[in-house]
């Protein structure tokens, strides 16, 4: 089971963990921005350890294969073999990334996860999923491998950009519907725009415990685990739409779209209590912004939900609630109904 270690400063969990794998040689992937934000905060530690640096170019724009060829053709150039370790240093493209190729290169090498960014940490780096995007489809390409631990280190957020930070915080407001009414509470109640970073650190532990806790009932996504997929199915459409159009928007900002939608969805079909769906939007809206999109649109955004994996025999799929922590998995939505969700995202 994947160790998660809550831990600051992080270099000595880091370091030992190293150590205790015995690997032959340690490679540390980061892209350009965490190369130079965040690897200093742990010169020392990985100057003892003597890694090789791998650095990608930045954002999801660079998901994509030949990114993952980049690190393949790195660890081979410097010697890894079966027996090395890759350190994932970064956000959330770069544990999906990272974890992929240490999970393919010579059919699989130990990883170590330290996320760098609030949505890593509670999402990306937290589960096992690895992956890349793939013609113009956010994770296409994937596989199910845990990394040995995931170090999360609070004081990484304060590298932070607000745009960053607000949208990891869509994966926490997730994980609060999914749990319980306090939780949610306190989430839609928190001030994004003068973060309170003490209270902010108890949030991702929260946080990171409601996502633990689904994956180790359902760790391949056979049931239970597709509650995550919340405000997901409408905002990878989202996601792959911008991607598109080139001009990319953060996971987090489409997630909270999704949510808008899906919450709607969840009013209409499984008596989502309306009040609460809409002090949720409220934050939203107010936290987010819009998504600018138009109703000549929904063709597409509709032909890119039908490539989510939750899909059964062509039929989208969408987990929508009852209730906070009432999950209703693998609902189906007359496209009347989803494109009403749509109009209302839009005219907010």
């Amino acid at each position: 089971m994947q160790q998660i270690l809550f831990t600051s400063p992080c270099q000595p969990d880091v370091l030992r963990l190293c150590r205790e794998s015995r690997a032959d040689r340690i490679f540390l992937l980061t892209d350009e921005t965490t190369h130079r934000l965040c690897r200093p905060l742990l010169a020392s530690c990985l100057d003892e350890l003597g890694v090789t640096d791998i650095v990608i170019p930045p954002t999801d724009e660079h998901k994509h294969i030949g990114t993952l060829q980049q690190v393949w053709h790195a660890l081979s150039q410097g010697g890894a073999s079966r027996h090395s370790m890759l350190v994932n240093l970064g956000g959330g493209m770069v544990t999906d990334l990272g974890g992929f190729a240490a999970a393919t290169f010579k059919r699989g090498i130990r990883f170590l996860h330290v996320p760098t960014t609030l949505l890593s940490m509670v999402d990306a780096a937290v589960g096992g999923k690895t992956g890349i995007n793939f013609e113009g489809l956010k994770n296409e390409i994937g596989a199910f491998a845990e990394s040995d631990a995931v170090c999360i280190d609070t004081a990484f957020l304060q590298t932070l950009d607000s745009e960053n930070l607000r949208s990891g915080y869509a994966e926490m407001l997730k994980h609060a519907l999914l749990s319980d009414e306090a939780m949610w509470a306190e989430h839609v109640a928190f001030d994004l725009a003068q973060p309170n970073y003490t209270a902010l650190q108890h949030m991702v532990r929260q946080s990171i415990e409601v996502k633990r806790r689904i994956v180790q009932e359902d760790p391949h996504e056979h049931g239970l685990r597709k509650a995550l997929n919340l405000g997901h199915t409408v905002g990878h459409a989202f996601e792959s739409l911008a991607l598109e159009r080139h001009t990319p928007v953060l996971h987090g900002y489409a997630v909270a779209w999704g949510l808008v939608c899906e919450l709607y969805l969840s009013a209409a079909l499984t008596g989502f209590p309306t009040t609460q769906m809409r002090q949720t939007v409220a934050f939203i809206r107010h936290t987010y912004g819009p998504f600018a999109f138009s109703c000549k649109d929904y063709d597409a955004l509709h032909a890119l939900m039908l490539h989510d994996k939750k899909n059964v025999s062509g039929t989208i799929r969408f987990t929508l609630l009852g209730g906070i922590g009432q999950v209703q998995l693998d609902q189906q939505v007359p496209r009347t109904l989803l494109d009403e969700a749509f109009d209302f995202l839009r005219e907010g």
